[in-house]
């Protein structure tokens, strides 16, 4: 199968913003907001719900050892969005959630730029604040990675609630992997590996890219000489990694490649498998997912091929009434938009509020010592949840 036809749901991501399927009457039935310029406000995200407020800055770095992959000219490029515990009070006005063209190219992707105003997609508010200062401590490291052809923004809720229960979160962009990515002077660059990706042997090519991207910031993260100012608030011996659709996959050869990395979890990722064979030194994964990725689910089913080789702590649960996108801000958004998915129907506030709670509390047992209740079983409060033993 080809990444295209393996990651149908997420060439369609913001179709499933639609009620209805995405077909020229659908548009037009669905597009006059945008159409006749009648105002709609915005999307907020949720809070964060840690003591911490939450300060952002946005990182670009270059691999001068790697040509880049899919340009086959320069070096190899990044762009990273890093979220940290800060000061309440402190830092600018909130950080912007995307550029109005980023989401335009993005919602044209999808066929979508005529059914929803670009501009009112780029507004969506977020809670964190531009140079907030930090409060002083050594936190763990998570880096997230997004699904393929959709930007670190997507990630934006769940990064935001991690920094603000005292985690550093590095959410990267890997170059020419999404629609749009703004880099600086003025570049945006567009999915110039879309094509790779469909030929044989694609998903695994753009792994292994994305596991080399991950070693690379964690080299200009930790180093003698970080390139980030607040490097000093990372603990080194702390650092995870998760991701959704392709960046959940690619926890798993981030990990096989770099020991750096003690706990990984993948947010509905498709897996090529069984992988890694050799397993991955007993260090603890989540495979958290839509009710299609359950077992023999039309989603994730490979996720029963490399279950036998996670040789260490490890969970498979899925969330009932959702959708491949459940894990990102999209069905917070669309709710607020009005534009609900009918096979999604879980609201878009539980669904985020699911990701935080199970995800967040892997990363709290695996990187802090703090043991979650919430990952021992089914609860009554939890009963959209399922956990499987395949």
């Amino acid at each position: 199968m080809t990444i295209r036809r393996r990651t149908a749901a997420a060439a369609a991501m913001l179709a499933l913003l639609l009620p209805v399927p995405l077909t020229a009457a659908s548009t037009a039935m669905a597009a006059p907001a945008a159409a006749t310029g009648t105002r709609v406000n915005p999307a907020e995200l949720p809070a964060p719900t840690g003591r911490f407020a939450v300060g952002q800055e946005d990182l670009h770095l270059t691999d001068r050892s790697r040509t880049d992959p899919w340009a086959h000219t320069g070096p190899r490029e990044l762009m990273v969005t890093l979220r940290y515990p800060a000061q309440r009070g402190t830092g600018r006005a909130p950080a912007p959630y995307m550029s109005t063209e980023e989401a335009r190219l993005m919602l044209a992707d999808k066929k979508l730029d005529q059914v929803i105003d670009p501009a009112v997609f780029a507004a969506t508010r977020a809670h964190a604040r531009v140079g907030a200062r930090p409060v002083q401590g050594r936190y763990p490291l998570i880096v997230l990675s997004p699904g393929f052809t959709v930007s670190r923004a997507t990630l934006t809720s769940l990064a935001e609630d991690l920094a603000s229960r005292g985690y550093v979160v590095a959410a990267v962009d890997h170059a020419y992997e999404s629609a749009a990515t703004a880099f600086p002077g003025g570049r945006i660059l567009t999915c110039l590996a879309c094509g790779p990706a469909d030929a044989p042997g694609g998903h695994e090519a753009v792994l292994g890219v994305r596991a080399q991207d991950v070693s690379f910031l964690l080299d200009r993260l930790t180093g003698r000489h970080p390139a980030w100012r607040h490097a000093g608030l990372i603990d080194a011996g702390r650092i995870a990694m998760g991701g959704h659709s392709m960046g959940g996959a690619a926890a798993l050869p981030a990990m096989a490649a770099d020991p750096r990395i003690r706990a990984g979890a993948d947010m509905d990722g498709g897996l090529p498998g069984p992988y890694p064979a050799a397993g991955i030194g007993g260090r603890p994964f989540l495979l958290f997912g839509a009710a299609a990725s359950a077992p023999g689910g039309h989603s994730n089913g490979d996720w029963s091929k490399t279950w036998p080789h996670l040789d260490g702590w490890k969970r498979w649960i899925t969330v009932d009434g959702t959708d491949h996108f459940a894990a990102t801000d999209f069905p917070a958004i669309r709710d607020q938009l009005g534009l609900p998915h009918p096979e999604a129907p879980l609201p878009g506030s539980r669904a985020l509020e699911l990701t935080r709670t199970y995800v967040g509390a892997f990363f709290d047992q695996h990187l802090k010592g703090r043991p979650g209740p919430v990952l021992d079983g089914p609860r009554a409060d939890t009963p959209e949840v399922r956990f499987h033993t395949p």
